[in-house]
């Protein structure tokens, strides 16, 4: 990281150079004249610019300004101090663009962690640039990892009519929604599509139904769960007016009429009344129906497409399902693994419901670290996908961060040892810590250690600082961040 300082005050200036170099480690330029410090910004286009504010033949925010209307500036965060602290200068620094302002003296934890908030700023505005404006290019740069990565990435996403934008990641996924866009093409097979409660089944329904082109035929839903066994049949077929206590004068169309053109879609079909069973046979089979109490035929343009999370064929051998209606359905098969035995669309998953609710909920999150990502892909997911997708919401609207952490999604409960953050106590005084081979945030050992010596000393933030050597400002700083 190079650093440019410009401070007329030798004195003062000496000093932050010492921090910045011997304890960050940062090459740093510094100069007492505010115009041979811009001649040198121009030729080196530093990161961070630190700069004193009341300065002869040039102000800091006069620097400021030049830095801000260069063609050379995005990449480049000014942080401005001064010891004449008032709400003016503040205010103007702030909206001519500096990142930060900071009161002599200087709090060098404070300058630390204003300079690590500008590198963090900085870095995504690079990622950002690499994907939007120069993605091509990154490829070619970028290791073989990397670009499969990126690759990955820019054919992962597929825009659905009707259903939005959805990834599509691992191979399997991409063998599904191929099956699902050749379904599509022929709407006299009846699918059914079999996997686990919340891996989408809905969702490739609708996929099948609208495939890629802009379809404006219904697409209608019946949960065959939530319907009581009296009521199924009128819901499914309709009835004609009289025909039982209760009905409706005129009568009414259910829901096969109402998807005249273009797909019924029966949910939890395993859920179907066994009496009603023959009935939708000879509908799929003939393509007619009649309404409940009516003696018209009705003749019928409809798709079928069947959902379930059921083991039909035990049902079968159980005599809760008929045979031929599933062989009837079964024509189109296809079937979705659960997210735990698809370990590569875990983290890409995360990654995308991780953008859409930062953005929805105005969040700051944009990645996902490497602790977080081992519990992700580690944890069994029996909610699959729509668990995933609510375990990314509840962090986003509890939390407020660059990076999604773990003890973002700590409350997805214990996981198997190897895969945690290995820090427990065994004694009141004692924090035994394990490192596991996969890496650890070192962010997260600060904040556990902090945690424990706060328990340890009855909250005492003076007893902690002490304790560790930090200032009790530091310590609230990183309290913030848990």
């Amino acid at each position: 990281m190079k650093v440019l300082l410009v401070d007329d005050e030798d004195l003062s200036r000496k000093a932050i150079h010492n921090f910045l170099t011997n304890y960050l480690g940062f090459d740093v330029d510094q100069f007492h004249d505010p115009r041979i410090a811009l001649d040198c910004w121009k030729k080196n286009n530093h990161q961070i610019v630190i700069s004193d504010i009341k300065m002869p033949g040039m102000s800091g925010l006069e620097l400021l300004r030049e830095i801000k209307t260069s063609a050379y500036s995005r990449f480049t965060d000014v942080i401005l101090i001064t010891g004449h602290a008032d709400l003016q200068s503040s205010i103007q620094a702030l909206r001519s663009g500096a990142w930060d302002y900071l009161i002599k003296p200087i709090d060098v934890e404070e300058l630390a962690a204003v300079i690590n908030k500008a590198q963090e700023h900085l870095t995504l505005l690079k990622e950002n640039d690499e994907l939007k404006n120069d993605f091509d290019d990154q490829l070619l740069l970028s290791t073989e990892e990397i670009q499969k990565k990126y690759k990955k990435l820019s054919s992962a996403y597929s825009e659905i009519i009707g259903i939005g934008k959805i990834g599509i990641f691992s191979e399997k996924m991409k063998h599904m929604k191929d099956l699902a866009m050749r379904f599509h093409q022929d709407r006299s097979i009846p699918v059914l599509i079999t996997g686990e409660t919340g891996t989408g089944k809905e969702i490739f329904a609708r996929m099948i139904h609208y495939g890629e082109s802009i379809e404006t035929t219904p697409f209608v839903t019946i949960n065959c769960s939530s319907i009581t066994s009296s009521l199924f049949e009128s819901e499914l077929f309709g009835y004609e007016g009289g025909s039982f206590t209760g009905s409706k004068k005129t009568g009414t169309i259910g829901k096969l009429e109402m998807a005249q053109g273009g797909t019924i879609f029966l949910d939890e079909i395993g859920d179907m009344p066994l009496h009603l069973q023959p009935k939708l046979l000879r509908v799929i089979q003939l393509k007619e129906m009649y309404r409940v109490g009516g003696v018209k035929k009705i003749d019928l343009d409809v798709r079928f497409i069947c959902a379930t999370n059921r083991d039909i064929t035990k049902m079968i051998s159980d005599g809760l399902f008929r045979k031929d209606l599933f062989y009837r359905l079964n024509a189109g098969s296809l079937h979705i693994s659960a997210l735990k035995d698809r370990i590569e669309d875990i983290v890409p998953l995360a990654q995308m419901f991780l953008r859409e609710f930062s953005e929805s909920k105005n969040r700051r999150f944009k990645l996902i670290s490497k602790a977080a990502m081992n519990i992700l892909e580690n944890y069994d997911w029996p909610g699959n996908v729509r668990e995933l997708q609510n375990t990314i919401e509840r962090a986003t609207v509890l939390y407020d961060d660059i990076e999604l952490k773990a003890q973002h999604i700590d409350f997805l409960g214990d996981l198997n040892d190897e895969y945690q953050t290995h820090l427990h106590e065994e004694d009141s005084d004692r924090l035994v810590l394990e490192f596991p081979k996969e890496g650890i945030s070192l962010e997260e050992l600060e904040q556990k250690i902090i945690m424990h010596l706060l328990n340890l000393y009855d909250g005492n933030k003076s007893k902690v600082s002490d304790y560790l050597g930090i200032s009790r400002n530091t310590i609230r700083r990183k309290l913030k961040e848990i």
